[in-house]
């Protein structure tokens, strides 16, 4: 069975614990390489964020667990890799441009 290599995650987080901790602490979790998290909007009391995982085998429940803990809310995920290596999306005629 493949594993699970990449994440990207729609997340909504309180402005504390700040980006670079949340991303310390996703990234000290077995099996994961690399973590990036963007925010992409912000009010007074939150922040969205798109938060990307990397590595030889994420468990997601792992993950949750930690964006839980640190008050974060997934509101969707919207890429998933799995298997032996990593791939990018391949252009079709129905992304935007084509």
């Amino acid at each position: 069975m493949g594993k699970t290599l990449r994440l990207v995650l729609d997340v909504l987080k309180p402005h504390d614990p700040l980006i670079v901790t949340l991303a310390g602490e996703l990234s000290d979790l077995n099996g994961i390489d690399n973590v990036n998290i963007s925010i992409y909007e912000m009010d007074r009391r939150v922040e969205n964020a798109k938060i990307t995982i990397e590595g030889t085998d994420i468990d997601y429940d792992q993950v949750l667990q930690v964006l839980t803990d640190n008050g974060a809310t997934v509101h969707s995920l919207d890429e998933v890799v799995a298997g032996f290596k990593i791939i990018d999306d391949a252009e079709t005629l129905q992304d935007p441009g084509n």
